[in-house]
């Protein structure tokens, strides 16, 4: 009887819970989101895949020593942003051409843009950048700080939970009929 109950239990917990799905447009269609309206809702998207936001900084110079030794110091600095698959995200705008501007974190410029592509069939918003060849996407983020974002990055699409639920009422009489 436990193992029954619990069985049930299960199945009725799996049941209730969303599934994130790909937004398309015909997940738009179907729920009434227009650009107009989607920002203004306060619907939770996630990312796909992993989106790896990258920046590094040269310096060097170049002196000599009172021995007469030449020494040459070089430094790099580094910049990661890191964004996880499963992410939590906004949209924060929709512009003219039908992108989104996904923020992850709270800035100034702090947002990335997702776009159909127009040669693919699904509608997913893939994350869009300026991709160059040998470095990657070219993104700014934040202040006017200029990224490149790493070639997989451009596999990242949102998702979004979808909840299918559904009430039935239903209302039973017996009727017992007439007697002459």
């Amino acid at each position: 009887m436990k193992r029954l109950f619990f069985t049930f239990l299960g199945l009725f917990i799996f049941a209730s819970c969303a599934v994130k799905v790909p937004l398309t447009k015909q997940i738009q269609d179907e729920y009434n989101l227009t650009s107009e309206n989607l920002p203004k809702q306060k619907i939770q998207f996630f990312v796909s895949s992993e989106i790896i936001l990258e920046r590094s900084t040269q310096q060097g110079s170049s002196t000599t020593t009172s021995d007469g030794t030449l020494v040459t110091n070089s430094s790099k600095i580094s910049d990661r942003i890191i964004i996880l698959p499963r992410t939590k995200c906004v949209i924060d705008q929709v512009n003219a051409n039908g992108a989104f501007l996904i923020r992850f974190e709270v800035g100034p410029g702090k947002t990335l843009t997702f776009m159909t592509r127009p040669n693919m069939d699904a509608g997913k918003y893939y994350f869009v950048a300026d991709w160059q060849q040998g470095k990657g996407g070219k993104v700014i983020y934040g202040e006017k700080d200029e990224y490149f974002a790493t070639p997989t990055s451009g596999n990242a699409y949102l998702l979004v939970k979808v909840k299918k639920s559904q009430k039935n009422k239903r209302k039973d009489r017996v009727v017992k009929g007439m007697k002459v």
